[in-house]
């Protein structure tokens, strides 16, 4: 369960204090998933960024399955990170040297292979490659596929830890509308299958359209529409 108690974030400026974000308030258990609204600007990629544990707050809490990431040493936030929550970004983050193989197997070898001996990390990257469509794109270079295939890619390797929270920051913002919807309805159909948490900050009504749940970020706090 991801809950998140009376969060606040403002950043120090020249000119003081800049708020971001001031009160959210968030509970969602697994299986559950939410888009994430709001004009540019208005706290949404610092919101994502906070719930993944890559910022942190400047008051409340954020605590996933009972942890609260920010409790943590070095070592132990940057495991929990890699084992709890899978990220996908406007832009795919691909790491352009790698195979789509070896791109989606690269979050297995930051942590030393498996994940409590859950299964073989190189059956599971194939498969979850079979499951958006890749079979055939094993070996291609990032630069040899097409943007609709490298956030196929993204998704495969967002899920090859088993994360209980999938984060997802304008996940179809640089693809046509076919290659978006396919990226949603991919997105959408495995979340329902591994049971994540998913939170997807967009400004698409159409990606929108394919979550249950729609909240929007206005003046500072969390609002569900």
């Amino acid at each position: 369960m991801l809950e998140v108690k009376n969060l606040s974030k403002e950043y120090r400026t020249p000119r003081g204090a800049l708020p971001i974000l001031d009160g959210v308030n968030l509970t969602l258990r697994r299986g559950e998933a939410i888009a994430v609204m709001g004009p540019s600007g208005s706290g949404k990629s610092t919101l994502l960024y906070i719930l993944g544990a890559l910022d942190s707050p400047t008051a409340g809490t954020v605590t996933l399955d009972g942890r609260n990431p920010f409790e943590l040493g070095e070592r132990d936030l940057a495991a929990f990170r890699n084992e709890e929550v899978g990220f996908i970004f406007q832009d795919h983050c691909l790491l352009p040297q790698c195979s789509v193989l070896e791109n989606v197997l690269a979050p297995t070898l930051v942590a030393g292979g498996r994940r409590g001996g859950g299964g073989d990390d190189l059956e599971r990257a194939r498969s979850l490659l079979d499951e958006v469509g890749l079979t055939d794109r094993l070996e291609h270079l990032p630069g040899e596929l097409s943007g609709g295939e490298k956030q196929r890619a993204a998704l495969a390797r967002a899920l090859i830890r088993e994360p209980s929270l999938l984060l997802c920051d304008e996940p179809t913002g640089n693809l046509d509308r076919d290659s978006a919807e396919r990226v949603a309805s991919l997105l959408t159909e495995l979340h329902r299958r591994q049971k994540t948490i998913l939170v997807v900050v967009t400004h698409s009504n159409d990606l929108a359209a394919h979550l249950p749940a729609r909240y929007e970020l206005h003046e500072r706090t969390l609002i569900k529409v």
